[in-house]
């Protein structure tokens, strides 16, 4: 899949270490939350995706970060339509995907194509 990217490595670690400090103040204001296991867990499940490309960002191009992202967007199960609290962590690693593919400004059909191609939970979990 072709995607093309506008930003620079730098450019690219800069937005995602902005978003692993929410993620990270979100952690610690979880126990002031309804939920706060939940909320624990999606904060952190962000924070280690920001982290994962990061490490990526630093050390190849600008198009490798979007397809390791791509990637892992892709291998996700569906967790959408079951109650808050549950899959809080895969909810939490979608939401920071999402977040990054808006940060580069992905184009939405191509983030459409790769959505569609993800397992449903119990596809997932049989594997």
């Amino acid at each position: 899949m072709d995607v093309r990217v506008v930003l620079s490595s730098d450019e690219i670690i800069r937005g995602l270490k902005h978003y692993r400090r929410i993620a990270k103040q979100d952690v610690l204001r979880a126990p002031e939350t309804d939920n706060p296991e939940a909320f624990r867990s999606h904060a952190e499940a962000r924070r280690s995706v920001y982290a994962q490309l990061t490490e990526i960002a630093e050390t190849q191009s600008p198009s490798a970060v979007v397809h390791a992202a791509l990637e892992a967007y892709k291998a996700l199960p569906f967790v959408s339509g079951t109650p808050d609290g549950e899959h809080a962590d895969i909810k939490g690693q979608e939401n920071a995907l999402e977040n990054f593919f808006l940060m580069i400004g992905l184009e939405p059909k191509v983030r459409r194509e790769v959505r569609s191609q993800r397992p449903k939970l119990a596809q997932a979990a049989a594997k």
